[in-house]
């Protein structure tokens, strides 16, 4: 099976990226309760009948270009995420976003304005303490907030469940009227298990319009992190919005 290996990514490529000190929060749900959230000519992808969200935050350094210097104005920064998944009307699996919470106000516009992507300005920590992590979020304007602290565990096996959630190899977006992909490429997720000390993220869940809910999480995971690239979208089938 070659799902879990990036496919050779097209040239030009425009963007890369380190993503650190991740968090993989997942609650499985039925994939009618999210359909609405899905661009045109993508649904929800699903394992063993159900769909999944995650709340994923983590640290993101050395943004720019594909070869040189990071960007100044990117430079290193907290983000929050809120994802669901996505395959598309040609067997094109992905990431959709609710919500990219980060806390440079430069990347909230730039990825706003280049690619549509929901960002949103918020405060943010994140401390490291022997095994422990934890996470806080309050976006500006709102104040909505999100807690979540995390103990690792030992290695985690790759299973067909850890592929479906981290696999992914590019981005569904919607935006001009037109579905678009954005593809990336990464090496291999190697996860640690992890238990959930502290988790306050029900707010953060109604801020994108789902209900949160009412479990703690199906599925937790935790990884030092991966270097990222990213090729231009494309359109994967031509899917325009009703006028």
């Amino acid at each position: 099976m070659t799902w879990p290996v990036a496919p050779a990514l097209p040239r030009p490529r425009i963007l890369r990226q380190r993503w650190l000190d991740l968090t993989f929060l997942h609650w499985a749900l039925e994939p009618a309760a999210v359909a609405r959230f899905f661009p045109p000519g993508t649904r929800p992808d699903t394992f063993e009948g159900r769909t999944y969200v995650g709340l994923v935050p983590f640290r993101m350094v050395d943004t720019g270009l594909p070869h040189g210097p990071g960007v100044p104005f990117f430079g290193s920064f907290l983000e929050a995420n809120i994802r669901l998944y996505s395959i598309d009307e040609t067997g094109r699996r992905g990431v959709v976003f609710l919500s990219l919470d980060a806390n440079r106000l430069a990347v909230v516009a730039a990825a706003r304005t280049a690619f549509g992507l929901p960002y949103r300005w918020a405060d943010m920590r994140h401390e490291h303490v022997g095994n422990r992590h934890t996470y806080t979020s309050t976006l500006r304007r709102s104040h909505v907030g999100a807690h979540v602290g995390i103990e690792l565990g030992p290695r985690l096996p790759i299973g067909p469940l850890e592929d479906f959630l981290t696999a992914r190899w590019g981005l569904h977006i919607h935006r001009a009227g037109r579905t678009w992909y954005l593809p990336n490429e990464h090496p291999p997720w190697i996860l640690h298990s992890a238990s959930v000390r502290s988790l306050d993220a029900d707010e953060l869940l109604k801020s994108v319009g789902l209900v949160p809910p009412d479990r703690p999480p199906d599925h937790v995971a935790f990884s030092a992190g991966v270097p990222a690239a990213f090729g231009l979208p494309f359109s994967p089938s031509g899917v325009r919005s009703p006028e």
